[in-house]
């Protein structure tokens, strides 16, 4: 389980909670946000109700499967930044060398 939950753990804390409910165990993963100003996708939980017998045979996929998707859906949203600000800068730049420049009027009107 620690193992697979490693290179999440490399960005952020977690916070583990199991709880039992009847004869069920339900596991919470809740990554903390790292950074301010990340997006809330970062930290969406993962929740896994089951048997204990179930919780030992599939959680560890599961949390590899969420960790997997987590550094994805990161490295999209950082990419996605880079490129609106690389666009954004681009377009002041395209902004600024348009811009007529002015020269006073040197014609006096009488």
């Amino acid at each position: 389980m620690f193992v697979e939950l490693m290179p999440l753990l490399k960005e952020r804390t977690l916070l583990i909670t199991v709880a039992r409910i009847d004869e069920k165990l339900k596991v919470n993963v809740i990554p903390a946000r790292a950074k301010e100003g990340e997006d809330e996708a970062l930290t969406t939980p993962l929740s896994y109700t089951g048997s204990p017998e179930e919780l030992d045979r599939e959680l560890g996929q599961h949390l590899a499967s969420y960790v997997d998707s987590h550094l994805a859906l990161g490295s999209t949203l950082a990419e996605a930044k880079a490129e609106m600000d690389a666009a954004a800068k681009a377009a002041r730049q395209k902004a600024k060398t348009m811009q007529p420049t002015s020269k006073p009027d040197t014609a006096t009107k009488k």
